[in-house]
């Protein structure tokens, strides 16, 4: 049996935010969702979230994860006493106790899954990660034989010159055996630097204590502050791109570009410089995006183009060509061989296949058929003050240059709008609709003169 607890109660002053630490966004997701996902291939019987800074927020944030167990810790006294709490909540437990940190969020399942298979291979009863820094100032030392067997774990502040010169670090993630632990856990003092509960403490007091050393430190990075936090995000983005590189995906300018780890990639996709993919993003075939775009859960279907735009909860057929300076708002459905161009914002609206928007234009609300063409300046005027209403237009009509559609209309089929037209009713298939102000001349008139003084 395995549980896994997440040490998520610390303030994290050093980030100087409203937000509590773990709930920190790195590539589209917090801290502790990161650490959290990372063991759902195990599928632990229980998952327990230490929390205590603004536990209740962090509780609030992350109470849609089911199965998910929160501990308060309070007040926050230090590593073994955060654990400490777990006494009452896994008495009876007879397992493995996998111990996390909430700020830790690099760290690869198959980093774990070894973690675990070591310590259960070992017989130990406690099993830490271990990692070499080329800095390793402000983490604690581990002390250990040429079998990896530890003797102790000093922290940092607490050693002295010459066991500073030790590079092997202490990551702060350990697999124990919960029953060993439990005996020794009371036995805990805050004889220390900080006065504080230290878990690392507790391997000195188990008969067995074994370590991992990681295999890439950048892995257990922990982040205490926005430097770091930035430092991780390029190392995630680093390992997104790198992994979608060797699926077949064209990055022009790799460091210049975001993902998110939601998206989806096809074949032969071209990602130009400054182009950023946020949320669950799918991406067909021979897609091409940017430069300069910004797309956030959306669905391209294969072949679509999108230029200097930005795409927000839509969904994109086949061969569409998007942009430049696009706006495709939530709720958006452009069907196949569309055409949308400068400065054109679509909201909630659906555009049939062959249909075209290409300049300047605001359609919202509103269901647009086949092979429509919309003229540049065209506005569907969806809002009446209170209510938003919808307008539709059927199959091959055509929308003259600054036209305005007052909702709710529907224009049928093979409709025909003079340019400059106001329509507030609908219009039959097969008709011109005009509506315009009778254009009046003055001949001969020439327009006063300012008197100068």
């Amino acid at each position: 049996m395995l549980a896994v607890a997440v040490l998520a109660a610390g303030k994290g002053t050093r980030m100087k935010s409203s937000l509590p630490k773990v709930l920190q966004p790195l590539a589209g997701a917090t801290l502790v969702e990161r650490v959290l996902s990372s063991c759902n291939g195990f599928q632990p019987e229980r998952q327990l979230l230490i929390v205590g800074h603004k536990a209740e927020q962090v509780e609030q944030q992350l109470n849609h994860l089911q199965g998910l167990e929160f501990v308060l810790q309070q007040p926050q006294n230090g590593t073994g006493h955060a654990v400490q709490q777990l006494l009452p909540v896994l008495e009876g437990f007879d397992g493995e106790l996998l111990v996390l940190n909430g700020d830790v969020p690099l760290l690869r399942p198959s980093t774990i899954e070894q973690l675990l298979n070591e310590h259960r291979s070992s017989g130990a009863d406690v099993t830490l990660l271990t990692a070499r820094l080329a800095d390793p100032t402000g983490y604690g030392r581990v002390f250990s034989d040429q079998q990896g067997r530890v003797s102790t774990i000093v922290e940092h502040r607490d050693c002295s010159d010459e066991q500073r010169q030790n590079n092997l670090t202490n990551a702060g993630i350990y697999c124990f055996n919960w029953k060993k632990l439990a005996a020794v856990l009371p036995q805990l003092c805050s004889d220390n630097d900080q006065g504080e509960l230290y878990l690392t403490d507790t391997v000195a007091l188990l008969p067995i204590a074994m370590h991992m050393e990681v295999a890439d430190p950048d892995e257990v990075n922990g982040i205490n502050d926005r430097r770091q936090l930035a430092q991780c995000e390029a190392l995630l983005q680093e390992r997104l791109r790198e992994h979608w590189m060797k699926e077949g995906v064209t990055f022009v300018d790799p460091s210049s570009c975001t993902l998110s780890e939601d998206c989806q990639f096809g074949m032969d996709v071209v990602i130009e410089p400054q182009t950023h993919l946020r949320g669950r993003c799918n991406v067909g075939d021979g897609c091409k995006l940017g430069p300069g775009s910004l797309l956030t859960n959306a669905d391209l279907d294969q072949g679509v183009s999108v230029l200097h735009s930005v795409i927000d909860d839509a969904k994109v057929g086949k061969q569409v060509k998007i942009g430049p300076f696009a706006h495709l708002r939530p709720g958006t459905h452009i069907a196949d061989n569309c055409r949308i161009g400068n400065f054109v914002e679509l909201k909630k609206s659906h555009l049939g296949e062959g249909s075209k928007v290409n300049h300047l234009s605001y359609i919202g609300d509103a269901e647009l058929g086949r092979n429509i063409n919309v003229g540049a300046g065209t506005i569907t005027a969806n809002y009446d003050g209170m209510m938003k209403h919808r307008t539709v237009i059927g199959d091959h009509s055509s929308i003259g240059a600054n036209s305005v559609l007052v909702a709710p209309i529907v224009l049928g089929t093979k409709v025909t709008v003079g340019a400059g037209s106001t329509l507030t009713k609908d219009v039959p298939n097969g008709a011109l609709a005009l509506g315009r102000a009778k254009q009046l001349m003055k001949e001969g008139w020439s327009a006063p003169r300012k008197t100068q003084d």
